[in-house]
């Protein structure tokens, strides 16, 4: 018998009768015979699985433990372990033990039906042939409430449910290390410790089944608050969804707590991350409305700017500004000038979106003069990534390319993995603007991996797209589509309307160059329908040069010179130099094959000149090309 003066004493001293109830299962079981075995506790786990061990050594049964727990993607169980027993030679009665088995099937409510357990469910009766040995599956309490739930004809097999209960001791325990220590701000390895960490703690303060004691509700409702925190650290708003509910669920009777308004607050933040725009600006709203009536001028600036942020992602600039502005009166009348800076920030963002640059810098400045100020590094990399975005659309390239570099220290220095695809990716633009076509594409394959990694399909389809204009470049069309497509289809599948229209523009390139002019003349006319729906004038003028130089291959001189002046006008009125003097180039060569002087003073009306003036320098282009 298994000697209790072990150091795992405590853990099987409060479980003694259930270890001798499974200990009589283990002794009587015959053929394929099942068995679920909780544990909720990593340590737990170890301290049965070695007094099993220890109890059946010198026995005439033989326990083969089977752990998959690095095998997340396992789709087929009877398969996996039928090969492991193959390589078992013994005359003892064989157990088999299954641990690590959650990681598959998942330890909470969320996600769609786990791939492993329909196998289970629809493998059932083969496992009679296939694996005639008792079956231990030991499992912590939410991966067994999956079981029960999504291979219920496999969960009826069962002959025995052994409930291990951890000690008081160390579940206080785990609640001061889950307690102790602040959640990392970057997601990490670090990260999903503590979430693991937390979960288990969860699960025994809140068993499936049982009703919360009254003296851990709000307990229980910080650990959703956590964990929903968490799960938005590491980019996975589903999860961090159904945490945050859970959470107002358990502490529905405190509505006006803080804990409350702050599960609500990143519930919003949920929402938005899944560019759920309208629950995320119901929350938010909600949130504020309560922040208000209770006077909490600092939570209040805080949902200001949250709501600020939803409207930039919907693209509404001057509603985004007003709530930004609202909020920095707020930080301002209260003098919280470290919080400032990230206001200041966003105001940048508001700017660079409309194009005011200078503006856009300007404020960039202010919060990173706050972010030295108060030594915050890591706040630095966000601000100093959007100057570099200012810089590059100047077209200042090493400008860019210098800040683009402090953002990507700071992020390396902080092992902030996540937020390094983005300075990758934009990297990657400005190699692609000076034609350096390969180290482009070696950082947007960077940026892609990291996304990846992360299971974030959106942002994915940015990169796909510069990775389909670099195909372009380099005249490589097909493979150009193809990653048009993959940026395409993720827009359509996130409902991102507006950039669809950016990667539409790009298809009716590629079937230019491919002379499929019609498919092109389609693309065009889909991203111009986009832009015009969104009132973004100034992306109109390059889907209206590409229409004219369309119908210019098509010898439609008279709709090239129309759609031609109309990105000239756009060009001219948002004082964009360098696409006005492609857009001349290309009337100049229309007019050395049509020879209509009427061309000379329309473009002398939108470069405010003489028809005389862009007649000479029509004549200079010509002899240029």
């Amino acid at each position: 018998m298994t000697d209790l003066k072990r150091p795992n004493r405590s853990f099987l001293e409060n479980n003694q009768q259930e270890f001798a109830e499974l200990l009589t299962f283990i002794d009587f079981a015959q053929g394929l015979t099942i068995g679920f075995v909780e544990v909720n506790q990593e340590q737990n786990k170890t301290h049965l699985v070695t007094a099993l061990k220890e109890h059946f050594a010198d026995t005439d049964v033989r326990l083969e433990v089977f752990n998959f727990s690095r095998e997340q993607g396992l789709r087929q169980l009877r398969e996996a372990v039928m090969q492991r027993i193959e390589r078992i030679k013994t005359e003892k009665k064989l157990v088999l033990l299954i641990q690590g088995l959650e990681v598959a099937i998942g330890t909470d409510g969320v996600g769609a039906y786990p791939p492993i357990l329909q196998d289970l469910n629809f493998m059932r009766d083969a496992y009679r042939q296939g694996v005639p040995h008792p079956l231990l599956f030991l499992l912590p309490d939410y991966a067994i409430t999956r079981v029960s739930k999504y291979a219920p004809d496999f969960w009826a097999w069962k002959t025995g449910l052994f409930r291990f209960e951890a000690s008081q001791q160390s579940v206080e325990q785990l609640r001061v290390e889950a307690f102790e220590q602040p959640l990392p701000r970057v997601a990490s390895s670090e990260n999903q410790a503590q979430i693991d960490q937390l979960k288990q703690l969860l699960m025994e303060l809140n068993p499936t089944g049982k009703a919360i004691a009254p003296q851990n509700v709000t307990v229980c409702g910080e650990i959703y608050y956590k964990l929903g925190t968490a799960y938005l650290t590491q980019q996975q708003p589903e999860e961090a969804k159904h945490y945050l509910l859970q959470g107002l669920k358990v502490i529905h009777h405190q509505p006006e707590s803080d804990l409350s308004q702050s599960l609500q607050r990143h519930l919003g933040s949920a929402y938005k991350q899944m560019r759920q725009f309208e629950q995320a600006v119901s929350t938010y709203e909600a949130a504020l409305a309560a922040a208000q009536s209770l006077n909490q001028p600092e939570r209040v600036a805080m949902l200001l700017a949250d709501l600020g942020n939803v409207a930039l992602a919907q693209r509404q600039f001057e509603q985004a500004r007003s709530y930004y502005q609202q909020a920095l009166d707020i930080k301002i009348e209260f003098n919280n000038r470290y919080s400032q800076a990230s206001i200041y920030h966003q105001l940048g963002r508001v700017a660079e979106e409309l194009r005011e640059y200078e503006q856009a810098r300007l404020h960039y400045q202010q919060a990173l003069d706050i972010d030295i100020e108060y030594n915050d590094r890591y706040s630095q990399a966000g601000t100093y990534h959007n100057l570099g975005g200012v810089a590059q659309a100047l077209r200042e390239y090493e400008q860019a390319r210098l800040h683009y570099q402090q953002a990507l220290d700071i992020y390396i220095e902080y092992n902030d993995r996540y937020s390094q695809a983005g300075t990758y990716h934009n990297l990657g633009i400005v190699a692609e603007a000076i034609r350096d076509y390969e180290q482009a594409r070696l950082h947007y394959q960077q940026a892609l991996d990291i996304d990846i990694k992360y299971n974030d399909r959106y942002s994915q389809a940015s990169t796909y797209h510069q990775l389909g204009m670099v195909a372009q470049e380099l005249r490589e069309y097909e493979q150009a589509r193809s990653h048009y497509q993959q940026a395409l289809d993720i827009y359509i599948e996130y409902n991102d309307r507006y950039s669809q229209a950016s990667t539409y523009h790009q298809l009716g390139i590629v079937a230019e160059e491919l002379r499929e002019y019609e498919q092109a003349r389609s693309h065009y006319q889909q991203a111009l329908n986009i832009f015009i729906e969104y009132n973004d004038r100034y992306s109109q003028a390059s889907t209206y040069g590409q229409l004219g130089l369309l119908a210019e291959a098509q010898e439609d001189y008279k709709q090239a010179q129309q759609h031609l002046l109309q990105a000239l006008e756009i060009f001219a009125e948002f004082n964009d130099e360098h696409s006005a003097v492609m857009t001349v180039r290309n009337l100049a060569r229309l007019h050395q094959a049509t020879q209509d002087d009427s061309l000379l003073t329309d473009v002398a009306q939108h470069l405010g000149s003489t028809s005389e003036e862009v007649a000479q320098r029509f004549k200079t282009l010509g002899e240029q090309s």
